[in-house]
């Protein structure tokens, strides 16, 4: 909904609206809702575990992401690369600065990245059922420290075997991407040691 949203204020389609205020400025020139045909090389496939336990190719190199969607979403669907990624990451630890210009308002980030959901809300409509994730706009924050996440910090995990986050407290980046699923709420065990060497 916040993708159709802003693809109306801004008066063109959700992707166009990303590539001239997000990705252009910050130089994520792998960035995209597809991958180009001439990047394919560089782009895997995703796995999944099947209806047996196994593991199993859930979308092939030229699958989903080979063709531009129909309608972009607001939230999920970007394909990208590490080096991109903590370019973003290093935009939002910087306030909404990037090599000097400010992107986004400081008033902004500090709104992305602030839990807005009330007590209850976070046992109920949460990320992490135990309460200790919220939600700032667009990313998930965290309330309590985990083993995984100190309280403060913010970013997002996708399903599809992505994993990012910021500790402002430390000024640590943490990008993990995979092409493994996700196969439940807790983190996989790959994310849980590299948390644990430094994030």
């Amino acid at each position: 909904v916040l993708g159709a949203l802003a693809a109306r204020a801004a008066g063109r389609p959700f992707d166009r609206f990303l590539q001239a205020r997000v990705f252009e400025p910050l130089g994520m020139v792998d960035t995209g809702f597809a991958v180009p045909p001439g990047s394919l090389a560089r782009f895997g496939p995703c796995y999944g575990v099947d209806e047996a336990g196994e593991r199993s190719v859930y979308d092939e190199t030229e699958g989903g992401w080979a063709t531009p969607p129909a309608f972009p979403s607001g939230g999920a669907g970007l394909v990208s690369t590490v080096a991109d990624y903590l370019t973003f990451a290093r935009m939002l630890l910087s306030g909404g600065v990037h090599e000097g210009e400010r992107l986004l308002s400081a008033e902004l980030v500090a709104a992305m990245t602030t839990n807005h959901l009330t007590a209850e809300q976070l046992t109920t409509a949460a990320p992490d059922p135990s309460g200790g994730q919220g939600w700032g706009f667009g990313v998930g924050v965290q309330v309590r420290s985990t083993p995984t996440s100190p309280i403060g910090s913010y970013g997002w995990a996708g399903g599809l075997g992505s994993t990012w986050a910021n500790d402002p407290a430390t000024g640590t980046i943490g990008v993990v991407l995979t092409n493994q699923m996700r196969t439940s709420p807790e983190p996989p065990p790959l994310y849980v040691d590299f948390s644990a060497a430094g994030f």
